[in-house]
């Protein structure tokens, strides 16, 4: 069972990144996610962390919100 917390801090975490707030909003500015690129498919993730990302969108897993909430915010700029 995951009891790990689903938020930003969590899901970088997670995601083996630093998860403090700086840190999110570095990460944030510095990443662009393209047009009609899905957020495990850019170039920026890791093998492991594209694997994450995917496996939690497909099957609606317990991060896919925030996931999504992270691609929106890749995606804004």
């Amino acid at each position: 069972m995951d009891t790990s917390k689903h938020d930003f801090g969590g899901l970088f975490a997670q995601l083996g990144l630093p998860n403090d707030l700086p840190a999110m909003k570095a990460f944030v500015a510095s990443h662009t996610l393209p047009a009609g690129v899905a957020l495990a498919e850019a170039k920026f993730w890791n093998p492991s962390q594209a694997d994450f990302l995917a496996e939690e969108l497909a099957e609606d897993g317990d991060w896919a919100e925030v996931v999504d909430a992270l691609a929106l915010l890749l995606s804004e700029k």
